[in-house]
């Protein structure tokens, strides 16, 4: 569950910062304006790395696992043939 929450953060996180990068570069045109932008889109974008990363680490250690439609596609296209 602590894993999902961590996942659910980084995402509100990310669609916040892209929010403030999107304020940023409608609101106002001048250079520490559009300093702003780039520090909430390097945000965004450093966050959504460590987001794949952190996913990747978890489904590679087994500490989540999918379930839902893809996890069962995969169970039976993995199965053994009788």
């Amino acid at each position: 569950m602590i894993i999902k929450s961590i996942v659910i953060i980084a995402f509100i996180l990310i669609i916040i910062s892209l929010g403030s990068a999107l304020f940023h570069l409608v609101k106002h045109k001048t250079q520490e304006q559009s300093e702003k932008t780039v520090k909430a889109l390097t945000f965004r974008i450093t966050l959504s790395i460590v987001l794949f990363i952190f996913i990747f680490i978890a489904l590679a250690t087994g500490l989540f696992t999918p379930h839902g439609l893809g996890a069962r596609m995969h169970q039976t296209a993995t199965a053994p043939v009788k």
